[in-house]
């Protein structure tokens, strides 16, 4: 069983950065999907959308959650192990703490029907069992959440999940957003049985939570501190992740995509990861830059449900309707000027408070 160094967890800097550069890339790439709509014909194209999305998706899809979800496990550590520092169990705390998470996705899903705050609610939960587990098995449990064991199965058995109901899913869902109140209606009935489909048929229930958990083992580690041999070891994750990804962009994954795929992504999320760390601890020049990311990354919960709100406001049929207009190149600057608009109000919010307005209510509700 694990237990407590009693070392003190300050502050991570670069960790808040990093959050808010996840943030940032998720409001980024949710422009340019249009939030989960699709139109038959668009009307203000160019002729660089193809690549801007193809870079777009390469940069962005699937990396930006998994540094989210690495983050989550980290925090859990962190707010774990301050608790056993003094003597407490932090379970069902955490539990409680699930709980208000997942209300808050359903808030979320009244505007958006991809939200992910849910799912991360459900697999919260386990990591619970996880905090109690030495390094050892941890480890373990985590590589082997990471390798895709669904995918790994259903090829060798060749399995293939009727997943035909999803996709009616997401029709249901493209047909409900002409009000307002249709829209969260449908978004409700339709869009969290959708999402969490969508993440078991592409691997995202695994990977997800073998995420948490090496977030939690980072938090183990002190890896995000400047402490001992850790820049060393990143140095050692960017070598190794580089050579992964430089790999993966010449390696056609063919019938195997659905397992090479979310490793390859694993890949340019480390590389992301280590040289984000490295520079941050590196170079005093990088961290005055990237840190203005910092306050951003602390309201991640604020962010992530004020995209939503001004996402689909711009982009469904009950607001500005932008989807069936605005090609990937147009729909990327809204998505640019989202984020400028997002972090200038919350910058002024910043200048009066440490906390974001949601994050300030779920710590209260937390500990109530």
């Amino acid at each position: 069983m694990y237990k407590t160094t009693g070392l003190k967890n300050s502050r991570i800097e670069v960790a808040d950065a990093l959050r808010g550069l996840a943030v940032a890339g998720i409001i980024l790439f949710h422009s340019v999907e249009h939030f989960n709509t699709f139109a038959r014909e668009i009307k203000y194209t160019l002729p660089c959308d193809g690549t801007v999305f193809s870079v777009l998706q390469a940069l962005l899809s699937g990396k930006m959650y998994g540094i989210f979800a690495i983050l989550f496990g980290l925090s859990f550590f962190i707010m774990r192990d301050n608790q056993e520092q003094k003597g407490k169990d932090f379970s069902l705390r955490f539990a409680w703490r699930m709980v208000l998470l997942f209300l808050f996705g359903v808030l979320n899903v009244c505007f958006y029907d991809g939200d992910i705050l849910i799912t991360y609610a459900i697999l919260g939960l386990l990591l619970i069992p996880a905090g109690y587990l030495n390094n050892k098995w941890l480890w373990a449990i985590t590589i082997l959440l990471l390798i895709q064991p669904l995918e790994i199965y259903a090829h060798l058995v060749g399995w293939h999940p009727d997943s035909r109901w999803v996709n009616m899913g997401y029709f249901k869902l493209m047909q409900g957003h002409d009000t307002f109140c249709h829209s969260a209606v449908t978004n409700l009935k339709y869009g969290i049985t959708t999402t969490l489909g969508w993440f078991w048929f592409h691997g995202r229930i695994t990977q997800t939570l073998g995420l948490f958990y090496l977030g939690l083992l980072i938090g183990r580690l002190r890896l995000f501190y400047n402490e001992g041999e850790n820049l060393k070891k990143w140095r050692v994750i960017l070598c190794v992740s580089a050579i992964l990804v430089i790999v993966g962009a010449f390696v056609k994954f063919g019938k195997f995509d659905d397992l090479l795929h979310p490793m390859w992504n694993l890949a340019i999320l480390m590389l992301i990861l280590s040289v984000a760390v490295l520079l941050w601890y590196r170079f005093e020049g990088f961290r005055n830059v990237f840190g203005k990311l910092g306050f951003f990354g602390r309201m991640s919960l604020t962010n992530y449900l004020l995209q939503s709100v001004l996402g689909s406001l711009l982009f469904y049929e009950w607001g500005f309707s932008l989807y069936n207009t605005l090609g990937t190149t147009w729909s990327a600057l809204v998505g640019l000027g989202m984020i400028v608009f997002q972090y200038s109000i919350l910058k002024l919010w910043s200048k009066n408070h440490e906390r974001g307005p949601l994050e300030g209510l779920w710590r209260r509700l937390t500990w109530i």
